[in-house]
């Protein structure tokens, strides 16, 4: 019986593959077997290092329509969103090129570019795999982010709409709400005692997840091992929702 968590002869497309989470999920997927299309606006060059057959595409998230001819030029099994940006400020400061820029980013670009794949698929009579990159702030509020906080919730809803569409024409949509992970971006939380300790404390698990986590539970949902699982938000976090 074949390995049902293998990726051999699948291509997938990461987006924000440069570095943190997606680059973990880039050297996933292609250590399953998977060929890696390394997409985003920054270089590729470590990530292409890291990864078994891969390569680069440059894309600007900044534009919710960029990856919209993608797929009709490349045959893409496996698409997984995670390009994303934060803006951090007080809600009653927030201006409203803060909040477009995360919006278009985090949640048009990632609905225009699941179109574009979803129509090359059935252009096809192809079968696909979506993994959208949530947050724990997909189910929580947060403070002083609330461009990112609605478009994480708005990444939740997406999922499973798209999903409800779908399901039954051959593409599984699911996403992935990562908890507290050592990458680049929280690497200030970390370094921050009080900070880190009460993260800690607050973590059933007791410790930081590794972006590896993630690229693991990304294999798990773009693998044959979850035929059935559509619409599902799988938190990888610790433990940290369930406290």
């Amino acid at each position: 019986m074949s390995d049902p968590f293998r990726l051999d002869g699948q291509r997938a497309l990461v987006t924000g593959a440069n570095t943190g989470i997606g680059q973990a999920i880039a050297m996933s997927l292609g250590n399953a077997g998977a060929e890696v299309i390394c997409a985003g606006r920054s270089s590729m060059d470590e990530t292409l290092e890291m990864v078994p057959n891969s390569l680069a595409l440059k894309l600007d998230f900044a534009d919710p329509m960029a990856a919209s001819d993608v797929f009709l030029e490349q045959h893409v099994d496996i698409l997984v969103n995670n390009a994303g940006i934060i803006r951090r400020e007080d809600s009653t400061d927030f201006t409203e090129a803060d909040w477009d820029d995360v919006m278009d980013v985090n949640l048009k670009a990632v609905f225009f570019t699941c179109q574009a794949f979803a129509r090359a698929a059935f252009a096809r009579e192809g079968r696909g795999r979506i993994v959208n990159i949530a947050s724990l702030l997909s189910f929580q509020g947060g403070i002083r982010v609330p461009s990112y906080t609605a478009s994480k919730h708005g990444v939740a809803g997406l999922t499973k709409l798209l999903a409800n569409e779908w399901a039954a024409k051959g593409i599984n949509v699911n996403a992935l709400a990562p908890g507290y992970i050592e990458t680049n971006n929280t690497e200030a939380l970390r370094a921050d005692p009080d900070r880190n300790n009460a993260i800690l404390e607050r973590i059933p698990a007791g410790l930081w997840g590794k972006a590896s986590d993630i690229g693991g539970a990304a294999v798990f949902l773009a693998s044959p091992a979850a035929n059935y699982i559509h619409g599902t938000v799988l938190n990888v976090d610790g433990g940290w929702l369930a406290r």
